[in-house]
């Protein structure tokens, strides 16, 4: 146990690892292991695969070579590797905020009837913000409000909407140093262009045009995501649920949705509460049919409705090892290509569900928003009928889950804050300016099995609060949190500073606050 402690803080997740190499199943970190040791010339940024002369590296001991084929040197082989790294970022959140947006545009059309407009006013607002008059249909507004979201992807003059939202200083930082976001694909085209081999040789201009393409996701890309779905979804409203393993039942079906997009996994909620398939669940021998979430597909539908979230990131093996998942349908993002090896060790039916995301042997159902009720309602009917096929004597559900709250957004905060009819920021400013409340951080990010599981966000968020830092989270890091009892107004007594800790007994808030999946960063920018 004491290796698998090494691997992760989680007990149920080191529970798994043992069931795992009981039972010789390969995990991230045996693939891992296998991989070591990994090339340190990677490790330190400075080998360089941009162009067919390389590989290139750099000798970072000064004794080898300094400068690759091209003539490039270490800062501008560092440089362009993480800029690249932006890029990718970026076009995968980016893209999510696209295909959102076009969901919105089918809605608007009568093409996507299984979606509604579930929040009329932000539909105004946002519209309003893009100068659409308001005063028209419904359906109009939305008509006109999805062209010109779309618009901003392939945008060629001006600057995105969206960073009229930053505070006025920021937005004069932006344009002093020319980083203001132009259109969201021009960003990252323009990124991969310039950090390509012959191009841009000056780390600080590549450094400049990564920033403003990771701009263009936060104050772009991203931000259409979170507010669009909040729009046909509905906006997030404060929700207690529970987290980790633990939240998978024996007696029921599991199906577990993993990976970002919300618009299958929304309609995968209503699916599971379908009538004609809790019956014929009960035919085959389960109470019901139980859904949970891996990584921020489940943040999304815990926000919008409590559904329990099974894990994180490096859980998604794990939860498909306790032999108790039937189905795990799976849409784009942080899916490990492993799954489909670890699934065939099981009863469990891995189902792929979008074109940008295929894997070879596994079961294809193609998603269309056009559709949607009923695919979902397809990928539930695998799950239900897959459940005479489990192996009861394989099933082992760790005990461990954990309350939480979540479902918290600037609006929310706002009205909490100050009352539904008073709404201000006022006692967290006061509370700032008086020092109490020394400020607030974000924190965010996944899991890498190349430090314990979950440790490090944690220790991070832990020091803050301890330190009256106000923390908001997202994703993966959120989770992890969850686990260990810091999403709970509970928290605040055992963790937080004496400042931190009167505003959350106060207004009856946790000290961490999960604003969603890991495209919600952009209710960070706003919210902080």
């Amino acid at each position: 146990m004491e290796d698998m402690k090494n691997k992760s803080i989680d007990l149920a997740s080191q529970k798994m690892l043992e069931k795992a190499k009981a039972e010789n199943i390969k995990t991230a970190w045996d693939r891992l292991e296998q991989q070591e040791p990994q090339c340190g010339f990677g490790q330190l940024g400075v080998c360089c695969t941009v162009c067919s002369m390389g590989p290139c590296r750099i000798d970072p001991f000064g004794e080898g070579a300094q400068v690759g084929v091209c003539g490039a040197n270490a800062d501008t082989i560092a440089a362009r590797n993480l800029a690249r790294k932006i890029a990718v970022g970026a076009s995968a959140h980016s893209d999510h905020g696209r295909d959102v947006a076009h969901t919105l545009s089918l809605l608007s059309e009568g093409h996507a009837h299984d979606y509604e407009i579930l929040d009329i006013e932000k539909l105004k607002t946002l519209a309003q913000e893009f100068g659409i008059d308001t005063n028209k249909t419904k359906e109009q507004i939305t008509k006109e409000l999805g062209k010109k979201l779309l618009e901003e992807f392939g945008k060629q003059d001006g600057q995105l909407v969206f960073t009229k939202r930053a505070p006025k200083k920021r937005q004069a930082i932006w344009k002093k140093l020319g980083i203001t976001p132009r259109g969201i694909d021009r960003e990252v085209v323009e990124l991969l262009h310039t950090t390509t081999m012959g191009v841009d040789n000056d780390y600080k201009n590549i450094m400049t045009t990564g920033m403003r393409c990771a701009l263009s996701d936060g104050w772009g890309g991203s931000m259409i995501a979170t507010d669009v779905q909040d729009i046909i979804l509905g906006s997030p409203q404060p929700v207690r649920s529970k987290v980790n393993l633990g939240v998978l039942k024996e007696d029921y079906v599991n199906i577990v949705v993993h990976g970002h997009e919300p618009i299958l996994s929304e309609m995968a909620v209503k699916a599971s509460q379908d009538p004609e398939l809790l019956k014929l669940a009960r035919e085959k021998g389960a109470k019901g049919i139980n859904l949970a979430g891996i990584c921020c597909t489940a943040n999304e539908v815990l926000m919008r409705h409590g559904i329990p979230v099974a894990g994180n990131f490096l859980q998604q093996e794990l939860a498909i090892i306790t032999g108790a998942v039937e189905v795990m349908m799976v849409d784009v993002q942080c899916i490990m290509p492993a799954l489909h090896g670890i699934a065939s060790c099981f009863h469990t039916k891995l189902v792929t569900t979008s074109p940008k995301a295929r894997f070879p042997g596994v079961i294809h159902v193609e998603f269309e928003a056009k559709k949607a009720y009923e695919v979902a309602k397809e990928i539930i009917r695998f799950g239900v009928e897959n459940f005479s096929n489990r192996n009861k004597e394989r099933v082992d559900i760790p005990k461990q889950e954990m309350d939480l709250v979540a479902g918290f957004t600037k609006e929310v905060v706002f009205n909490i804050l100050g009352g539904k009819y008073r709404s201000t920021y006022k006692p967290l400013n006061e509370a700032i300016i008086s020092g109490r409340l020394r400020g607030l951080a974000g924190v965010v990010g996944c899991n890498n099995p190349k430090q314990t599981h979950d440790y490090f966000h944690t220790a991070l968020v832990k020091e803050l609060i301890k330190n009256d830092v106000l923390v908001l989270q997202t994703g993966c890091s959120a989770i992890a949190c969850a686990k260990q009892g810091l999403l709970i107004p509970e928290a605040a007594k055992t963790y937080a500073g004496k400042g931190l800790q009167e505003i959350c007994e106060a207004v009856g808030i946790p000290p961490v606050l999960h604003l969603g999946s890991c495209v919600d960063n952009s209710r960070i920018l706003t919210a902080a």
